[in-house]
């Protein structure tokens, strides 16, 4: 082989390998037998001249003239998929396919709502839209685009702050008629919480009062969970009370199921968009960015800073 043999779906093949360490992966994302992985990868290290790949039988790594590869691959990918779209111009923005990550209960509720709406747009959009409330690896599970609640450490990705989600203290009527209304932070301990097992700290619930003031008081309960919408079922359920994102349970408030417990609030939530920084420049892409900042701000509760 020769470095005309170097094509770009060999390249492909090699870039998603290594990001996602695994050829069975990759095999199932792009649809296809592992042996094609395998045979992709093959010719292409024939074409290059070097192993771009070390294979265990639990892990693919890259060797250091893999890393290096990567790094120019990736570049000269995201020029192809560019030119291509410059080339096709406003039709080309409008084809592909474009992979969301997305915090559950936000997810279902609403985003997969906004995500319709994108696609009646921009029908030839496909959207691989994943729920997860994991902080996963955006490049290695192949994402584009990801939503995610709270504080956020990753800095390679490009941010787009969409806003703080406002967050209520919540129960059912039934619940607040058997064991009475808390009406100040101090009445809460002896009350059962339904608390989030997946967040840190879920055992101290902090509170700020109507002038600013702050309280941070014990919260437990019999029923834990590590999911937003087994939570709101568990309210409707009257099984306690919670802190709940307003968008969680907009409409269970305004059909009277549940009811704001007090007039002190769990502190607002950041609501953030990362972008995997090679992917941004895709007009694809692009369009949904734009179009999800613009369509957030009229989920129930998602206040700008």
């Amino acid at each position: 082989m020769d470095r005309s043999d170097v094509t770009l779906e060999r390249m492909r093949t090699f870039v998603r390998v290594a990001e996602r360490g695994s050829l069975s992966a990759v095999a199932r994302e792009l649809g296809v037998g592992q042996s094609t992985i395998t045979r992709h990868l093959r010719e292409l290290e024939e074409a290059v001249g070097v192993p771009l790949l070390s294979r265990t039988t639990r892990r693919v790594t890259m060797t250091d003239e893999g890393s290096r590869y990567y790094a120019d691959s990736v570049q000269i990918l995201r020029l192809v998929e560019q030119a291509g779209d410059e080339a096709r111009g406003t039709r080309g923005a409008s084809a592909g396919t474009i992979r969301i990550s997305c915090t559950a209960a936000l997810g279902v509720l609403h985003v997969s709502r906004l995500i319709f709406a994108f696609q009646d747009r921009y029908p030839d959009i496909g959207i691989d839209l994943s729920l997860t409330d994991e902080r996963i690896d955006l490049v290695r599970e192949g994402v584009d685009i990801a939503l995610r609640l709270g504080p956020l450490t990753d800095s390679s990705m490009k941010l787009r702050a969409l806003g703080q989600s406002r967050r209520l203290l919540v129960a059912a009527p039934a619940y607040l008629a058997a064991r009475g209304r808390p009406a100040v932070p101090q009445d809460l301990p002896g009350h059962d919480g339904i608390r989030m097992s997946n967040i840190a700290g879920s055992d101290m619930l902090v509170l700020q009062g109507p002038d600013g003031e702050s309280f941070a008081v014990p919260f437990d309960g019999r029923f834990r969970v590590d999911h937003g919408l087994a939570a709101r079922e568990a309210l409707v359920a009257g099984r306690g009370i919670a802190p709940a994102h307003h968008w969680l349970v907009d409409d269970l408030l305004a059909a009277g199921r549940l009811e704001v417990v007090m007039g002190y609030f769990p502190p607002p939530v950041p609501l953030n968009m990362l972008i995997v920084p090679e992917r941004a420049g895709i007009a694809r892409v692009r369009l949904l960015v734009d179009f999800l900042v613009e369509q957030i701000a009229g989920i129930p509760g998602i206040e700008k800073r």
